[in-house]
């Protein structure tokens, strides 16, 4: 009896989320403005966010609120502001009535699919977790996300590590040439604004001690790497727009070594790991920890960076004019 009023609530919050989730999809779809598409993508990130928390998965949380929204959301939001002046040209060449109904059978298909798939699954759900459990203490760290992502499936990450690089080539690759070599282009330069600026002063000191926070407290509670540099990627950009400094020229040598820095350690510490734990990744009997740890910082820099210059966007020009050096 005492436990009644507090699932009613539980369910009423998880049905709450469940419709706003589904209307804000839908609203997405029908929607024929793109910027208001993307505000309603952030917004559907966000509560994404809490239905991960709901189910108590602060890490995947995290990641969705700074990457699948944060990140994602700034990068929609600058493709919106660039397709504005296409929009009514793009509205005269829509798809037709046959073909749009088509595409949402397969998308209905697709979620029955997925739907039918959860719904069928054997209770209790199978799960890893208890040997995941069993084998966390010998990486040293708390965190059972920080000690699968590190040592029992580290290729995976760091293959998804090293995968930023090549789409961060994508990005430039797009450069006109005689701009190759320059300095990215695509952020906005709004007018001069003392809100903005006051706010790119004071904030990024915050912000950098956030994302230091959550790569230092990723070892033993809900943080990381990914979480961390997206804050601090998210502290760059803020400076760049505001204009107190500008992006850095696509040919720095230094910039080129903060791109691969992490993937390079990451890479030494998993070859090392080779004589020195007769396994590639593997990690020497009380060094694991130090190891994780040092991966995860030279990671953090790397992954800030790249974040940070793949919304800067493509070389413009050569000698861009405006900002701070």
């Amino acid at each position: 009896m005492t436990r009644g009023p507090a699932v009613t609530s539980a369910l009423v919050v998880d049905a709450a989320l469940a419709l706003l989730i589904l209307g804000l999809a839908l609203w997405v779809i029908a929607t024929r403005a793109a910027y208001r598409a993307v505000v309603g993508f952030v917004a559907y990130g966000l509560l994404m966010a809490l239905v991960w928390v709901r189910l108590a998965a602060v890490d995947v949380a995290m990641t969705e609120a700074a990457l699948g929204t944060g990140l994602t959301g700034l990068l929609l939001l600058g493709a919106a502001a660039r397709l504005a002046p296409h929009e009514a040209a793009e509205a005269d060449s829509r798809p037709g009535r046959g073909l749009r109904i088509l595409i949402g059978l397969l998308c209905a298909g697709v979620a029955a699919g997925l739907a039918a798939v959860v719904l069928t699954l054997p209770d209790p759900a199978p799960t890893l977790a208890p040997l995941v459990a069993e084998n966390l203490p010998p990486t040293g760290v708390g965190n059972p996300v920080t000690g699968v992502l590190l040592a029992h499936r580290a290729i995976d990450t760091l293959l998804e590590s090293v995968v930023l690089v090549p789409a961060l080539i994508g990005v430039w690759s797009v450069a006109a040439d005689p701009a190759w070599g320059g300095r990215p282009g695509f952020l906005p330069h709004p007018r001069s604004s003392g809100a903005l600026t006051l706010l790119a002063q004071v904030l990024p000191p915050f912000g950098i001690l956030v994302g230091i926070h959550l790569v230092w407290n990723g070892a033993d509670d809900p943080g990381g790497k990914f979480q961390g540099a997206t804050v601090l990627a998210a502290m760059w950009i803020l400076v760049l727009i505001a204009g107190l400094r500008q992006p850095p020229a696509v040919r720095d040598r230094r910039l080129r070594v903060l791109l691969v820095v992490g993937a390079l350690v990451f890479i030494g510490i998993g070859v090392a790991g080779i004589w020195l734990a007769d396994a590639f990744l593997a990690y020497p009997q009380g060094y694991a920890k130090p190891l994780i740890l040092a991966i995860e910082a030279v990671l953090t820099l790397s992954i800030a960076v790249t974040l940070g210059l793949l919304l800067a966007g493509p070389p413009a020009s050569d000698h861009p004019s405006g900002g701070r050096s």
